[in-house]
């Protein structure tokens, strides 16, 4: 089992940043691909960020293409989501997501789920 844990999301005003982490524990050898969803109120859940194990590849959803950026420190158990001129539309929870397949964008494939943080991103 992976255990996940974000933290880091808040109430911020429109253009500000925030950088959401979120630290995994348990069976974290062999590697695993990582993830940020988010789900807004009212919403579906979708697709944000995805990362390989090794970091060399990253995917954006085009909503945040440009602004958002996604990294990782496997030493630490780490991954981090940098975001940046938020917007109000940003509003959501987010949460983490690793499955031990291949980089995905569809949540179904993802093993692990974090509780979740929310951020709120006020005009």
């Amino acid at each position: 089992q992976v255990q996940l844990v974000e933290s880091g999301g808040g109430l911020v005003q429109a253009g500000a940043s925030l950088r959401l982490s979120c630290a995994a524990s348990g069976r974290t050898n062999g590697g695993f691909q990582m993830g940020w969803f988010r789900q807004a109120p009212g919403k579906e859940r979708t697709f944000v960020a995805a990362i390989t194990w090794s970091g060399g590849e990253a995917v954006y959803a085009d909503s945040v293409k440009g602004r958002f950026t996604i990294s990782r420190d496997n030493a630490k158990n780490i991954m981090f989501l940098q975001m940046n001129s938020l917007k109000p539309e940003d509003t959501a929870d987010y949460f983490c997501a690793a499955n031990r397949g291949l980089i995905s964008t569809r949540g179904r494939n993802y093993e692990y789920w974090g509780q979740g943080t929310q951020v709120t991103v006020s005009s």
